[in-house]
C-alpha cells in the first residue's frame, strides 16, 4: 500500500507501524518538507531519495508532495477487539452499512478518528476497503483508529447490543437527534449513500435518529451525516472542553 503526502506520511510514522521505506523527492528545499525528513529519519526508517520524475511515476494520487510511504495492506481488526477495547467504558462505535464511495469512508473515518470513535465496522462486501484513496482522504487517520471488517453486519449489530451497546441508525423519519438520548454505550449505523440504512439493519436497531432538514434539499452526503451524529454524540457525553 502506498501513503502519499506529506500529513499522510507523518501520521504513519507517529502511528508505529512497519513501513518498508519511504519515498521523498531528492529535491524538496521548503522547511516543512526538510522537518519531516528529519522525522522519518529519527524514527529509524528508510528514506530513499529519487527523482521528480520516479515520484510522479510512483504516485496514484498525483498529489504525494515528494513523500511517499510503502507500507503492507491495512490489517484489520475483529470486532471482538473493538468490544474488549470498551469493555470497561461507554465504549463508542460506528457501523458502515454499506458505504461504497472509497472517498466518504476515507472522510468518515477521519472524522471518526477526530471525535474520539472507537472503533468503526464495514462489511465485506458492498462497502469501499481500505485502500490508498482511503489512506489518503483520511489523513493518516486510519492509522488511529480500529477498523474491523467482518462478514454479516446484523450479526455484528446483534453482538454490540449483547455487549450492552444501544444502537441507533441515521436514517430518515426517526427521532430528531438532538432529543434523543445518546449516553451510555451508543452505536450509530450509517446508511449507503443511495439507498441508506438497509431494511434488515433498521429493524435491529434499538431506534432511527434523524437530522433535521430545513432546506430544499433533503438528503445529506454519508460523511456529513456522519459528521453531525458523531458529534451530536459527543456534546451530550461533555467532552466539548
Amino acid at each position: 500500500m502506498k501513503v502519499e503526502g506529506r500529513n499522510s506520511v507523518y501520521e504513519l510514522i507517529k502511528s508505529g507501524k512497519e513501513i518498508e521505506k519511504v519515498l521523498v523527492q531528492k529535491d524538496l528545499k521548503d522547511e516543512a518538507s526538510k522537518r519531516l525528513i528529519n522525522v522519518i529519519r529519527s524514527h529509524r526508517v528508510k528514506v530513499q531519495l529519487v527523482d521528480k520524475y520516479i515520484i510522479e511515476k510512483e504516485s496514484t494520487t498525483k498529489h504525494s508532495q515528494g513523500f511517499i510511504g510503502l507500507v503492507s495492506d491495512y490489517e484489520y481488526f475483529d470486532l471482538e477487539d473493538i468490544l474488549q477495547a470498551t469493555e470497561n467504558k461507554d465504549g463508542f462505535v460506528v457501523v458502515l452499512n454499506e458505504i461504497m464511495d472509497p472517498h466518504n469512508l476515507g472522510s468518515i473515518i477521519r472524522v471518526c478518528e477526530c471525535a474520539g470513535v472507537d472503533g468503526i465496522v464495514i462489511g465485506k462486501d458492498r462497502c469501499a476497503s481500505v485502500t490508498d484513496t482511503v489512506m489518503r482522504i483520511s489523513e493518516g487517520a486510519v492509522n488511529h483508529v480500529k477498523i474491523a471488517k467482518i462478514t454479516n453486519i446484523n450479526s455484528s449489530i446483534e453482538k454490540l447490543k449483547d455487549n450492552g451497546y444501544w444502537v441507533y441508525g441515521a436514517e430518515v423519519g426517526g427521532t430528531e437527534i438532538y432529543k434523543q438520548d445518546l449516553t451510555g454505550k451508543i452505536c450509530l449505523v450509517i446508511g449507503g449513500e443511495d439507498s441508506g440504512v438497509k431494511k434488515l439493519t433498521k429493524e435491529k436497531c434499538d431506534g432511527i435518529i434523524s437530522i433535521p432538514m430545513f432546506g430544499k434539499v433533503n438528503s445529506l452526503n454519508a460523511s456529513v451525516a456522519c459528521g453531525i451524529a458523531v458529534y451530536e454524540v459527543v456534546r451530550q457525553r461533555g467532552k466539548t472542553e
